[in-house]
């Protein structure tokens, strides 16, 4: 059975060595990690990790029953991209002789839907959100041009489907406050 693309999301607690924790289950398994974000959640003092992995179907369960297991861990879930919303950012810097020169740029960052972000008499920058396809596209168009630096973010994504985890951490919290109180 081919690799599937799967995205998986960590509702942490936010201490201090979690992510060497999570990247050695994946170390230990030989699984790369195609992309990695990080960020408070929607929840106040959880912070939520996104991972994406290409791996078989029947080692993802396996994989994130591993990761629950980790103390910090709150919840664990996986996705295939089919269950997900998902999108990617990147950044292009770009010689500002190009934007003022070479017309046809202003062509390509209309096309691409990108918009700049910041122009200064050495550089300006680009701004791109959408699909790693189009964000690498951009960059082959934009390359001949004097592309300074690029860089582009991990996946950022929601899932289709309710998650729970907002009434998982709400239970836990009365919970935690009857204790106090009592």
């Amino acid at each position: 059975m081919e690799p599937t693309t799967y995205t998986i999301s960590i509702y942490t607690e936010n201490n201090v060595g979690l992510l060497n924790r999570i990247s050695a289950i994946f170390l230990k398994r030989h699984i790369n990690v195609e992309s990695l974000t990080t960020s408070p959640s929607e929840i106040e003092n959880v912070f939520r990790f996104v991972i994406v992995v290409k791996m078989k179907q029947e080692n993802i369960a396996r994989v994130v029953k591993q990761i629950e297991k980790q103390i910090d861990v709150i919840r664990a879930y996986y996705h295939t991209d089919t269950e997900t919303i998902f999108q990617e950012s990147a950044l292009y810097k770009i010689k500002s002789e190009a934007l003022f020169e070479e017309r046809h740029i202003q062509n390509i960052i209309k096309k691409s839907q990108a918009n700049i972000v910041t122009v200064s008499p050495e550089f300006f920058v680009i701004e791109k959100t959408g699909f790693r396809e189009e964000t690498e596209k951009l960059y082959e168009d934009l390359r001949p041009y004097g592309l300074l630096q690029f860089v582009r973010s991990g996946r950022i994504s929601v899932s289709k489907a309710k998650m729970g985890i907002s009434e998982i951490l709400n239970t836990f919290k009365t919970k935690n406050n009857e204790e106090k109180s009592s």
